[in-house]
């Protein structure tokens, strides 16, 4: 027969590791808090800037149509400006 192993320790070292790992989950709590306000901060910049976007894209667009016309009325201005100056009764 094998007699049993007898483990002396005191209880007050146990109770002190056990505090210490117990510290250790309410710092990771602390952390995650802060985390999940940062990743709250992080929504809201990332919602602004996609406004932003949309805002710059539209201003874009209107930009595009803008130089369109422009080019479309230089066109046609040097179109007629040709017909013109070719017709000798014109001058």
């Amino acid at each position: 027969m094998t007699t049993p192993t007898i483990i002396e320790t005191d209880l007050r070292e146990v109770l002190a590791q056990i505090n210490q790992k117990l510290d250790g989950i309410n710092d990771i709590r602390v952390e995650l808090a802060e985390i999940r306000g940062d990743i709250k901060s992080l929504n809201e910049k990332v919602s602004s800037l996609d406004k932003r976007l949309e805002r710059v894209e539209g201003s874009q667009n209107k930009q595009i149509w803008a130089l369109i016309g422009i080019l479309f009325t230089a066109v046609v201005a040097t179109a007629i400006r040709f017909v013109f100056v070719s017709l000798p009764n014109f001058q």
